[in-house]
């Protein structure tokens, strides 16, 4: 019977390019993609515009990752939505508060057994977003004059990920300061999309308090205000640090020679304990009170 009802379907609309609203259950919906903000209500429309059984057998599936699940079976909310959603007339379903778990496609399934196409469904996807939590923000607590230093921002959990935008004592910072007169001067470069703030050589002016935002479609969020300190140059500091340093590495040289020197004093002097006496050509064999006989004069006969 239903391959009949196929058939005269699949002639109907080789004839006529289109099935008639009486031979076929027909859906629609208003959005194919819909967008949402956690905690906030949705409704996915599935719109029956023709139908001649009375009472159709109408399913929700959830499909994430490519596993469908039901979420409406059996005339009743199941799966994930149980006790979060409600099914309205005709065969919408309505989400109370979402939850980013929710990003999901949905399948509208309607099966109508009296009529000749009975059988339709009508795919919507969801993308739910999540507001930015506080971002974590790097800012050193005092840089030097002529250096390069970078100022960091992360943020995790919103969704769609969320752009980046600093603040310089509560005032935005242009992306490029070359196009802003106030900041002409400055030599910084903003990645929106990693929250990096960099400074190619820092000037007394880049002194002050900066704060990082997040930003996205469904809200935003900043860490708190810190201060930067833009330091002098310690000449005198630089100075006695690299004198130091040298004085060490020549005491160090110093220290290394005496003992190398003492060390072969030692041993040219621990060489051979037979001396020739000065005296009468005798020969000197050690000291007496070592044990050793010394002959102190020659016998002459």
């Amino acid at each position: 019977m239903a391959i009949v009802r196929l058939l005269v379907c699949f002639v109907l609309y080789a004839i006529l390019g289109h099935v008639p609203s009486s031979l076929g259950v027909i859906l629609r919906t208003t959005d194919k993609i819909v967008w949402a903000n956690e905690f906030e209500p949705v409704e996915l429309t599935c719109l029956i515009e023709s139908i001649s059984t009375n009472n159709p057998r109408i399913e929700w599936k959830k499909i994430k990752n490519g596993n469908p699940s039901y979420v409406y079976f059996q005339n009743k909310i199941s799966g994930d939505l149980e006790n979060r959603a409600q099914l309205r007339e005709p065969a919408n379903i309505l989400i109370f508060n979402t939850s980013r778990k929710d990003t999901a496609e949905y399948r509208c399934e309607v099966a109508a057994i009296e009529d000749q196409r009975d059988f339709d469904e009508i795919l919507i996807s969801l993308a739910v977003r999540v507001k930015p939590v506080v971002p974590r923000c790097s800012i050193p607590e005092s840089v030097t004059v002529g250096t390069s230093t970078e100022l960091r921002c992360l943020e995790n959990e919103g969704f769609p990920t969320p752009q980046y935008r600093w603040f310089h004592n509560s005032e935005e910072l242009p992306q490029d300061p070359k196009n802003s007169q106030k900041y002409a001067n400055f030599s910084y470069t903003i990645n929106p999309d990693t929250g990096s703030l960099k400074f190619r050589r820092v000037r007394k002016d880049d002194a002050g308090e900066y704060y990082c935002q997040a930003k996205n479609d469904a809200g935003h969020a900043q860490c708190q205000p810190q201060m930067m300190e833009v330091c002098d140059v310690d000449i005198l500091g630089y100075f006695l640090k690299t004198f130091g340093g040298v004085t060490v590495l020549f005491c160090l040289f110093a220290s290394v020679y005496s003992i190398r020197r003492l060390h072969f004093h030692q041993k040219s002097h621990s060489g051979n304990n037979y001396n020739w006496s000065p005296r009468n050509g005798a020969v000197d064999y050690g000291d007496a009170d070592e044990g050793h006989f010394r002959h102190k004069s020659s016998f002459v006969i």
